[in-house]
Protein backbone atom coordinates (compact mmCIF):
# COMPACT_ATOMS: atom_id res chain seq x y z
CA UNK A 1 0.00 0.00 0.00
CA UNK A 2 1.33 3.25 -1.13
CA UNK A 3 0.57 6.10 1.58
CA UNK A 4 2.30 8.92 0.14
CA UNK A 5 4.96 9.64 -2.47
CA UNK A 6 7.13 12.78 -3.57
CA UNK A 7 8.27 13.01 -6.84
CA UNK A 8 12.29 12.45 -5.23
CA UNK A 9 10.90 9.95 -3.03
CA UNK A 10 8.35 7.35 -2.94
CA UNK A 11 7.03 6.00 0.17
CA UNK A 12 5.28 2.45 0.72
CA UNK A 13 4.17 1.67 4.36
CA UNK A 14 3.27 -2.63 4.81
CA UNK A 15 2.93 -4.65 7.77
CA UNK A 16 4.43 -2.45 10.39
CA UNK A 17 7.33 -1.95 7.58
CA UNK A 18 8.15 1.68 5.71
CA UNK A 19 10.04 1.59 2.34
CA UNK A 20 11.40 4.84 0.93
CA UNK A 21 12.59 4.90 -2.70
CA UNK A 22 14.72 7.47 -3.72
CA UNK A 23 13.26 8.34 -6.85
CA UNK A 24 15.73 10.71 -8.45
CA UNK A 25 17.54 9.14 -11.46
CA UNK A 26 18.06 12.05 -13.77
CA UNK A 27 20.32 12.92 -10.79
CA UNK A 28 21.48 9.79 -10.07
CA UNK A 29 19.27 10.27 -6.25
CA UNK A 30 21.97 12.52 -5.52
CA UNK A 31 21.40 14.06 -1.72
CA UNK A 32 20.82 17.36 -3.20
CA UNK A 33 19.51 19.81 -0.45
CA UNK A 34 15.89 19.13 -1.65
CA UNK A 35 16.61 15.44 -1.08
CA UNK A 36 18.37 15.50 2.30
CA UNK A 37 14.93 17.68 3.53
CA UNK A 38 12.75 14.96 1.92
CA UNK A 39 14.64 12.10 3.69
CA UNK A 40 15.31 14.53 6.68
CA UNK A 41 11.40 14.73 7.41
CA UNK A 42 10.70 11.24 6.50
CA UNK A 43 13.07 9.55 8.89
CA UNK A 44 11.64 11.75 11.85
CA UNK A 45 8.09 10.56 10.52
CA UNK A 46 9.04 7.24 10.17
CA UNK A 47 10.62 7.55 14.31
CA UNK A 48 6.94 9.42 15.58
CA UNK A 49 4.98 6.67 14.02
CA UNK A 50 4.14 3.90 16.46
CA UNK A 51 2.59 1.23 13.26
CA UNK A 52 6.08 2.29 11.87
CA UNK A 53 8.22 -0.94 12.77
CA UNK A 54 11.53 -1.16 10.48
CA UNK A 55 12.35 1.11 7.37
CA UNK A 56 14.00 0.35 4.53
CA UNK A 57 15.64 2.71 2.17
CA UNK A 58 16.19 1.58 -1.56
CA UNK A 59 16.18 3.42 -4.71
CA UNK A 60 15.19 3.16 -8.33
CA UNK A 61 17.57 3.29 -11.08
CA UNK A 62 21.28 1.48 -11.71
CA UNK A 63 22.77 4.27 -9.10
CA UNK A 64 21.42 3.96 -5.44
CA UNK A 65 23.07 7.13 -4.80
CA UNK A 66 25.89 8.59 -6.55
CA UNK A 67 26.18 11.04 -3.47
CA UNK A 68 25.95 14.97 -3.30
CA UNK A 69 24.74 17.01 -6.32
CA UNK A 70 28.10 18.53 -8.03
CA UNK A 71 25.87 20.54 -10.31
CA UNK A 72 24.23 21.68 -7.36
CA UNK A 73 27.59 22.23 -5.56
CA UNK A 74 29.15 24.07 -8.72
CA UNK A 75 26.33 26.35 -9.22
CA UNK A 76 26.72 27.62 -5.05
CA UNK A 77 30.16 28.53 -6.18
CA UNK A 78 29.13 31.49 -8.04
CA UNK A 79 27.68 32.87 -4.62
CA UNK A 80 29.41 36.18 -2.95
CA UNK A 81 30.90 34.11 -0.40
CA UNK A 82 32.21 31.46 -3.37
CA UNK A 83 29.57 28.89 -1.73
CA UNK A 84 31.19 28.88 1.41
CA UNK A 85 27.78 29.14 3.62
CA UNK A 86 25.53 26.61 1.14
CA UNK A 87 28.95 24.20 1.75
CA UNK A 88 28.42 24.23 5.56
CA UNK A 89 24.94 24.13 5.27
CA UNK A 90 24.57 21.37 3.07
CA UNK A 91 27.29 18.95 5.16
CA UNK A 92 25.80 19.44 7.99
CA UNK A 93 22.28 18.76 6.77
CA UNK A 94 24.01 15.70 5.28
CA UNK A 95 25.36 14.75 9.04
CA UNK A 96 22.43 15.47 10.87
CA UNK A 97 20.27 12.76 8.68
CA UNK A 98 22.94 10.66 8.90
CA UNK A 99 22.61 11.20 12.63
CA UNK A 100 18.69 10.78 12.48
CA UNK A 101 18.93 7.27 11.29
CA UNK A 102 21.25 6.49 14.35
CA UNK A 103 18.98 8.03 16.47
CA UNK A 104 15.58 6.18 15.13
CA UNK A 105 14.40 3.90 17.07
CA UNK A 106 13.21 1.63 14.29
CA UNK A 107 15.88 -0.46 12.93
CA UNK A 108 16.73 0.59 9.28
CA UNK A 109 18.20 -1.47 6.64
CA UNK A 110 19.57 -0.09 3.02
CA UNK A 111 18.52 -1.97 0.14
CA UNK A 112 21.19 -1.70 -2.66
CA UNK A 113 20.91 -2.53 -6.06
CA UNK A 114 23.49 -0.23 -8.01
CA UNK A 115 26.16 2.01 -7.64
CA UNK A 116 26.56 3.45 -4.26
CA UNK A 117 29.50 6.65 -3.80
CA UNK A 118 30.56 8.93 -2.01
CA UNK A 119 27.73 10.35 0.66
CA UNK A 120 25.60 7.35 -1.38
CA UNK A 121 28.49 5.21 0.17
CA UNK A 122 28.17 7.26 3.69
CA UNK A 123 24.01 6.04 3.69
CA UNK A 124 24.60 2.05 3.45
CA UNK A 125 27.38 2.51 5.85
CA UNK A 126 25.12 4.79 8.21
CA UNK A 127 22.09 1.80 8.06
CA UNK A 128 22.08 -0.33 10.89
CA UNK A 129 21.70 -2.86 7.88
CA UNK A 130 23.06 -3.32 4.78
CA UNK A 131 22.18 -5.65 1.92
CA UNK A 132 22.70 -5.50 -1.72
CA UNK A 133 22.68 -7.36 -5.01
CA UNK A 134 25.55 -9.08 -6.12
CA UNK A 135 26.43 -6.28 -9.00
CA UNK A 136 26.22 -3.58 -6.92
CA UNK A 137 29.27 -1.81 -6.25
CA UNK A 138 30.47 0.50 -3.39
CA UNK A 139 33.22 4.20 -3.19
CA UNK A 140 34.36 6.79 -2.11
CA UNK A 141 35.85 8.73 -4.50
CA UNK A 142 36.15 12.18 -3.78
CA UNK A 143 39.83 11.87 -4.04
CA UNK A 144 39.91 11.35 -7.99
CA UNK A 145 38.18 14.61 -7.99
CA UNK A 146 40.17 16.83 -5.09
CA UNK A 147 37.69 16.42 -2.59
CA UNK A 148 38.63 13.63 0.00
CA UNK A 149 35.61 12.00 1.64
CA UNK A 150 36.22 13.20 4.84
CA UNK A 151 32.76 13.23 6.23
CA UNK A 152 31.51 9.70 4.39
CA UNK A 153 34.54 8.49 6.06
CA UNK A 154 32.91 8.64 9.45
CA UNK A 155 30.13 6.07 8.80
CA UNK A 156 32.86 4.31 6.70
CA UNK A 157 35.45 4.01 9.65
CA UNK A 158 33.02 2.75 11.80
CA UNK A 159 32.15 -0.23 10.22
CA UNK A 160 35.26 -1.43 7.95
CA UNK A 161 38.62 -1.59 9.88
CA UNK A 162 40.53 1.35 9.50
CA UNK A 163 43.10 -0.37 6.81
CA UNK A 164 39.91 -1.30 4.41
CA UNK A 165 38.62 2.13 5.11
CA UNK A 166 41.55 4.05 4.29
CA UNK A 167 42.25 1.49 1.37
CA UNK A 168 38.85 3.14 -0.38
CA UNK A 169 39.22 6.42 0.68
CA UNK A 170 42.77 6.64 -0.77
CA UNK A 171 42.00 4.86 -3.85
CA UNK A 172 38.92 5.71 -5.20
CA UNK A 173 38.28 2.88 -6.33
CA UNK A 174 35.55 1.00 -6.67
CA UNK A 175 34.41 -2.20 -4.30
CA UNK A 176 32.04 -5.07 -5.61
CA UNK A 177 29.59 -6.58 -3.43
CA UNK A 178 31.80 -9.45 -2.55
CA UNK A 179 34.47 -7.52 -1.52
CA UNK A 180 32.14 -5.19 0.37
CA UNK A 181 30.96 -8.00 2.54
CA UNK A 182 33.98 -9.47 3.53
CA UNK A 183 35.42 -6.18 4.80
CA UNK A 184 32.05 -5.31 6.76
CA UNK A 185 30.53 -2.47 4.75
CA UNK A 186 27.09 -4.55 3.84
CA UNK A 187 25.85 -7.48 5.37
CA UNK A 188 25.00 -10.24 2.55
CA UNK A 189 24.24 -9.69 -1.05
CA UNK A 190 21.86 -11.84 -3.15
CA UNK A 191 20.60 -11.79 -6.89
CA UNK A 192 19.10 -8.19 -8.29
CA UNK A 193 15.70 -10.40 -8.69
CA UNK A 194 15.78 -11.85 -5.35
CA UNK A 195 17.14 -8.57 -3.73
CA UNK A 196 13.92 -7.04 -2.68
CA UNK A 197 12.30 -10.50 -1.58
CA UNK A 198 15.34 -11.46 0.61
CA UNK A 199 15.29 -7.48 2.22
CA UNK A 200 10.99 -8.00 3.29
CA UNK A 201 11.74 -11.23 4.72
CA UNK A 202 14.37 -9.82 7.13
CA UNK A 203 12.16 -6.58 7.82
CA UNK A 204 9.13 -8.88 8.75
CA UNK A 205 11.48 -10.95 10.91
CA UNK A 206 12.81 -7.94 12.87
CA UNK A 207 8.90 -6.10 12.23
CA UNK A 208 8.06 -9.49 14.61
CA UNK A 209 9.65 -8.66 17.92
CA UNK A 210 9.05 -6.65 20.42
CA UNK A 211 9.65 -3.12 19.17
CA UNK A 212 10.43 -1.41 22.64
CA UNK A 213 12.75 -4.06 22.97
CA UNK A 214 14.41 -2.88 19.61
CA UNK A 215 14.61 0.84 20.56
CA UNK A 216 16.44 -0.14 23.46
CA UNK A 217 19.07 -2.54 22.11
CA UNK A 218 19.51 0.08 19.35
CA UNK A 219 20.13 2.94 21.38
CA UNK A 220 22.47 1.26 23.70
CA UNK A 221 24.59 -0.40 20.51
CA UNK A 222 25.35 2.93 19.35
CA UNK A 223 25.84 4.63 22.54
CA UNK A 224 28.53 1.87 24.10
CA UNK A 225 30.22 1.85 20.77
CA UNK A 226 32.34 5.05 21.62
CA UNK A 227 32.54 4.13 25.14
CA UNK A 228 35.19 2.74 27.02
CA UNK A 229 35.03 -1.21 27.36
CA UNK A 230 34.85 -0.50 31.35
CA UNK A 231 32.33 2.20 30.48
CA UNK A 232 30.46 0.12 27.76
CA UNK A 233 29.69 -2.79 30.40
CA UNK A 234 28.38 -0.36 33.18
CA UNK A 235 26.36 1.28 30.82
CA UNK A 236 24.90 -1.88 29.75
CA UNK A 237 24.18 -3.00 32.64
CA UNK A 238 22.15 -0.33 33.55
CA UNK A 239 20.51 -1.00 30.29
CA UNK A 240 19.88 -4.57 31.01
CA UNK A 241 18.28 -3.46 34.44
CA UNK A 242 16.01 -1.19 32.30
CA UNK A 243 15.22 -3.56 29.86
CA UNK A 244 14.37 -6.72 32.20
CA UNK A 245 11.23 -4.29 34.07
CA UNK A 246 10.27 -4.00 30.90
CA UNK A 247 6.86 -5.47 30.26
CA UNK A 248 7.34 -7.10 27.54
CA UNK A 249 11.22 -9.11 29.06
CA UNK A 250 8.63 -10.69 31.02
CA UNK A 251 6.22 -11.40 28.85
CA UNK A 252 8.91 -12.92 26.32
CA UNK A 253 10.73 -15.06 29.31
CA UNK A 254 7.16 -16.47 30.19
CA UNK A 255 6.76 -17.08 26.77
CA UNK A 256 9.58 -19.12 26.09
CA UNK A 257 9.27 -20.85 29.59
CA UNK A 258 5.78 -22.12 28.59
CA UNK A 259 6.61 -22.60 24.78
CA UNK A 260 4.01 -20.14 22.97
CA UNK A 261 4.41 -17.41 21.25
CA UNK A 262 4.46 -14.03 22.81
CA UNK A 263 2.46 -11.23 22.87
CA UNK A 264 4.34 -8.12 22.49
CA UNK A 265 2.78 -4.98 23.82
CA UNK A 266 5.18 -2.36 23.04
CA UNK A 267 5.78 -1.03 26.37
Amino acid sequence: MINGQNDMVVEELSNGIMRLILNDEKRRNALSERMLDILHSKIIASAENSEIRVVIISANGPVFCAGHDLKEITQARKNKNKGVIYFKKLFDKCSELMKLILANPKPVIAEVDGIATAAGCQLVATCDLAVASHSSKFATPGVNIGLFCSTPMVALSRNVTNKHAMEMLLTGDFVDSNRAEQIGLINCSYPSDVLSAQVNEIARKIASKSSITLAVGKKAFYKQSEMTLSDAYAHTSEVMVDNMLKKDAEEGISAFLTKRKPEWQDK
